[in-house]
């Protein structure tokens, strides 16, 4: 793995951050379900599943699988906006909070921004070519005549 790597430089605090959630949204939704499953259980279902993906994200993110990492983060963008749009439109679908319920109002709208954000560092980490890293872009002109 290189040093510009999913897990690397900016892609750590990512990495952090999927990993807070992984454990966050995991440990809610299996105290949810062990606990009180009858009272809401499509919304808890709903946060075990963001939690697996939160999981999948990190891992993925965190070894530079970048084929599961976009498809992980593409799934929970679909997600966040499905399920936040459907809490807009009818609250009562869901009794209790999910994670993604009303786009991530509960956890600070970071479920909102997050797919984003690792959409945004896979595609600007990618490689561009097999064996070559595609160099970020710059504004410098160092090394060039003037």
């Amino acid at each position: 793995m290189s040093d510009t790597g999913t897990g690397h430089g900016f892609g750590r605090v990512l990495v952090a951050v999927y990993a807070v959630f992984a454990l966050a949204a995991s440990a809610r939704s299996i105290y949810q379900l062990a606990t009180r499953a009858d009272e809401a259980p499509v919304a808890y279902a709903l946060s075990a599943l963001a939690g697996v993906i939160y999981v999948v994200a990190t891992f993925a993110l965190a070894t530079d699988r970048r084929r599961l990492a976009t498809a992980t983060i593409g799934f929970e963008l679909i997600g966040v906006l499905s399920v936040g749009v459907l809490t807009l439109v009818d609250g009562g679908l869901f009794p209790d909070q999910t994670v993604w319920s009303d786009f991530g109002a509960g956890y600070v709208f970071i479920p909102l921004v997050l797919p984003f954000v690792g959409l945004w560092w896979l595609r600007r980490t990618r490689e561009s070519a097999p064996g070559q890293l595609k160099a970020p872009r710059t504004h410098t002109t160092r090394g060039r005549d003037h």
